[in-house]
């Protein structure tokens, strides 16, 4: 009688404790985000052109495997590109991207959080535009997909509010003749839906 009831009390101690464990992870999520971008490119390591100003929308989804590690993948529409300004006029290449970003994140706290990660992206539009003395009708012809890695941080409320600040550094070469590649800082606000 004794060890049955020692086993059963083992068993329900058991339960308990899993249950209790399970309690701690926090539960996944899914939401909106969209922010502001400053998108530039690197020519040949050789520094970068200026910032072509943008937004950026989409979605994601929250996993935790941990009380303090999560996966995010993303789906987003983001606009990049560049400008290049010298004493005949300005040349603006502006390219837009569908990106698949897939975040690991890292919570040291409970609501700020750092994260990194692998993005590759497609673009689905680009257009040349020349202000200036002199015009040009020469189309320049980016690579249609792209792809490097994601660095950031950001703070996130117990309401399911993200506060975030991005640097994605392009891997993936913008045109076949020239190494470029793009740069792109994204400011970004979330919310769990």
């Amino acid at each position: 009688m004794k060890i049955k009831f020692s086993i059963i009390a083992l068993f329900f101690g058991a339960v308990t404790t899993i249950n209790a464990q399970d309690n701690t992870i926090p539960k996944s999520t899914a939401g909106i985000k969209g922010g502001y971008n400053l998108a530039a490119v690197s020519f040949d390591g050789d520094g970068e052109t200026g910032q072509r100003h943008g937004f950026h929308i989409g979605v994601y989804g929250e996993s935790f495997i941990s009380e303090s590690f999560s996966i995010q993948p993303e789906l987003l529409y983001s606009q990049q590109g560049y400008k290049i300004t010298n004493s005949s006029g300005t040349f603006t290449q502006k390219l837009d991207y569908i990106n698949l970003p897939i975040m690991l994140k890292a919570y040291p706290s409970k609501n700020f959080f750092l994260e990194a990660g692998p993005q590759v992206g497609l673009a689905i539009s680009h257009k040349e535009e020349y202000d200036g003395l002199f015009s040009s009708s020469q189309e320049y012809d980016p690579n249609s997909f792209d792809w490097g890695l994601n660095f950031g941080a950001g703070f996130k409320t117990n309401s399911g509010i993200t506060l975030s600040a991005r640097y994605h550094l392009g891997l993936g070469d913008l045109y076949d003749k020239d190494k470029a590649q793009n740069r792109v800082w994204q400011f970004s606000v979330g919310f769990d839906l």
